[in-house]
């Protein structure tokens, strides 16, 4: 993800903190593509009949985060913050489909489709409903806020080990262990195994 290296990218970020609206709006379409890309991975492993597209996931998230005042520290800030807006509407989205249902149970979201792309090994075939994915994610960022964060960036931003490393500002090793770790974590909160 050249976007993430790109050290324009946080200069514009930086800029839009100070008010800067052009520097907002010479920012707009360097993100747009990103964010598309990562809401269409995640989109991805959604089951089928899953109703949010990832046009409207990233503009859903842009909105949540574009208007309200922000003093970007970067771009490890910025993707940290679209990663969460971008779960929260997932969750949002569940929500709302269940209580459509009458409370017809929860919208179970496949992890298989991260698996089969070598991201999530331990949860082969597994089934977890989003808003219990989000309960499990929350409990983890108030043991280990890293892990967290790794977490919301590969599975809810869909960005690589290589990716996640750079927008952290950490080791390759250190995503891969910590990944590993919250995986793990996740899997037995999860699933009792």
């Amino acid at each position: 993800m050249a976007l993430s290296r790109d050290p324009n990218l946080t200069a514009l970020l930086r800029a839009w903190s100070q008010g800067d609206e052009s520097a907002r709006d010479q920012l707009l379409p360097l993100i747009y593509g990103e964010l598309h890309r990562q809401a269409a991975r995640q989109l991805r492993s959604q089951p089928a009949g899953h109703t949010l597209q990832a046009t409207a996931l990233v503009h859903e998230a842009y909105l949540r985060f574009a208007d309200a005042p922000a003093d970007w520290q970067g771009r490890s800030h910025f993707f940290g913050v679209a990663a969460r807006a971008m779960r929260s509407i997932l969750v949002d989205h569940a929500r709302a489909r269940r209580a459509a249902k009458r409370g017809g149970g929860g919208m179970a979201v496949t992890l298989g489709a991260a698996e089969r792309a070598g991201e999530l090994p331990e949860t082969a075939n597994a089934d977890v409903d989003v808003e219990a994915l989000d309960e499990a994610l929350t409990r983890l960022a108030s043991l280990d806020p890293r892990q967290a964060r790794v977490v919301e960036l590969r599975y809810f931003a869909g960005l690589s080990i290589e990716e996640t490393a750079g927008v952290l500002g950490v080791s390759h090793a250190t995503v891969e262990r910590e990944w590993k770790t919250a995986r793990l974590w996740l899997r037995r909160e999860l699933h009792g195994t």
